[in-house]
């Protein structure tokens, strides 16, 4: 193509591009409380998930870690079993009848049975561990970036990634994981609002603000932030917690238009 002809499509691509209308933000719905119910305050909650009218719960911090059955109508902890110390816990998952559980910087996946919580095996985490989630026959594992990850639970094979936007830029900070409606509803570290992500485009369609929840908590450290996100799909019971609240919030958010519990895809 001659200059003259080059200069002339950069020219014509530009303008289009000019014109283009930007990317909207996705829309923020606040959240509103059901039900409160006491949590420990000593738990530095890293993951939490719903599953056979139990809440699971991973805790973080060296010398710390745990993983935990709960009493979703009381907090009480029914069982429990540490992680050692060189281990930090992080988010957590369930594939099958067993579950995973992350480790921070250690590259470790442990697995454990469900019904008692004994550890079954460890697999290969290639990256740092944050959260996690079962979505389909994929684990969903965040890393702090704006990545998802998306792996075999059976052997940690990776599958795909996708890069998390609003409004074109990118999501960083990406913890806590858990799917609802075919959607992945993930924590942002130090964000009081919950990402809901389209996992095929990695775009956030909305925000699940839960700014109310955390003026009302007592903080301790700057690192006592929302995380913790349990869903049961049968009743479409939510929860939300964070790192060293005292309570558990189980949670509905009006207006949602996607998203919900056994809910179908619907773009905005």
């Amino acid at each position: 193509m001659p200059p003259v002809a080059i200069r002339a499509a950069l020219l014509l691509a530009w303008a289009l591009l000019s014109s283009a209308p930007a990317l909207a933000a996705a829309p923020s719905f606040p959240v509103q409380v059901v039900a409160a119910i006491p949590h420990d305050p000593d738990a530095f909650t890293q993951g939490l998930l719903f599953h056979g009218g139990a809440l699971y719960e991973s805790t973080g911090l060296y010398g710390q870690s745990s993983l935990r059955r709960l009493d979703p109508a009381t907090g009480r902890v029914l069982s429990s079993r540490a992680l050692a110390k060189p281990y930090f816990g992080e988010g957590l998952a369930l594939a099958g009848d067993h579950l995973y559980q992350l480790t921070w910087r250690e590259g470790r996946v442990f697995v454990s049975r469900l019904s008692d919580l004994a550890p079954v095996r460890e697999l290969p985490l290639a990256t740092e561990g944050w959260g996690a989630c079962t979505l389909g026959h994929d684990l969903v594992v965040s890393d702090g970036s704006d990545k998802l990850f998306f792996y075999a639970p059976e052997t940690m094979a990776l599958r795909r990634t996708v890069s998390v936007t609003d409004a074109g830029e990118p999501v960083v900070r990406l913890n806590e994981l858990e799917s609802i409606g075919g959607m992945v509803w993930a924590n942002v570290w130090g964000d009081t609002r919950i990402a809901v992500i389209d996992p095929a485009s990695g775009r956030v369609l909305a925000w699940v603000d839960c700014a109310a929840l955390a003026a009302g908590v007592t903080k301790t450290s700057p690192d006592d932030v929302l995380n913790g996100i349990a869903c049961d799909p049968a009743t479409g019971r939510i929860w939300v917690t964070g790192k060293h609240w005292p309570k558990i919030f189980e949670i509905k958010v009006p207006g949602l238009p996607f998203g919900h519990p056994g809910g179908t895809r619907r773009q905005p």
